[in-house]
This record gives structure tokens, C-alpha cells and sequence, in this order.
């Protein structure tokens, strides 16, 4: 699933600019340009910032790679201690879901927190998905 790098929390205007200059225009191409820690590097020299920055934004490119994963559910599962598809493919799901309802019951992110079952559905996709971000 693609989802445009402007949507991904972190992005800034900057790296937007320098996004559009070298064609990255959605997760996936930035997945591909930030997959190692040199192109991270690489592409935060670019950009004006650091490639701590570059990772966060390049993480959650990653786990926009699992179907109804985006915004204030990724958000969530930032939040929850998951920031990776690798992360997100090591979970048990019914202790994922409890920890996701918990932290939503503390920060009000959202008024529809997933249900079990699409957090198992979560589960699956990421232990599907191949490792994409080497560290």
C-alpha cells in the first residue's frame, strides 16, 4: 500500500522540497532511498536535517507498507512501543491490542481505536512483509 511522503508524520517542508526534487513522492520510493544508514545520511545531508529525522519519517514509510496503518493508528502504535513492520511482526496480538487500548485510554488519540482483530490482522500482514530498512 503507497501513501504520499507529505502524509507521513515527521516530514518537513525541507525534506519535502528535496522529496519532489529527487521524485520521492510516496513510502515506498522513500523506503528505497532510505534504506540503509548511508542513504539515510545521504539523503539528510540533502535535506538539512539528521538522519535520526530521516529514520523516524523512513519508519513510519514502513509500517504505511501494512493496509489500514496510517495516522492516528500509527500514531498509536508509536506510542504503544512499535515503530516498525520488524517491530510490529514480533508482537503477540492480543497483548498488542491491550497495550494500544491502554495507551489510547491515556492519551485520547483517537475515538475509534482498532479492534482486536485488525490488530491481529496487523500482526499477520507485518510478519508477511519483507525487511525493507537495514539498522
Amino acid at each position: 500500500m503507497t501513501t504520499a511522503v507529505k502524509d507521513l508524520k515527521g516530514t518537513t517542508d525541507a525534506m519535502l522540497a528535496k522529496f519532489r526534487e529527487l521524485a520521492i513522492t510516496d513510502n515506498e520510493k522513500l523506503l528505497q532511498a532510505a534504506a540503509t544508514p548511508a542513504q539515510r545520511k545521504e539523503l539528510a545531508a540533502a535535506c538539512g536535517t539528521t538522519p535520526a529525522d530521516i529514520l523516524s519519517v523512513a519508519n513510519r514509510a514502513d509500517l504505511a507498507r501494512v493496509k489500514g496503518i496510517a495516522g492516528v493508528y500509527s500514531d498509536l502504535l508509536e506510542h504503544a512501543g512499535v515503530d516498525t513492520v520488524k517491530e510490529l511482526a514480533k508482537r503477540r496480538p492480543d497483548h498488542l491490542f491491550q497495550k494500544i487500548v491502554e495507551t489510547n485510554e491515556a492519551t485520547k488519540l483517537t475515538q475509534r481505536p482498532p479492534t482486536a482483530a485488525m490488530v491481529e490482522d496487523w500482526v499477520a500482514q507485518a510478519k508477511g512483509l519483507p525487511a525493507v530498512l537495514t539498522y
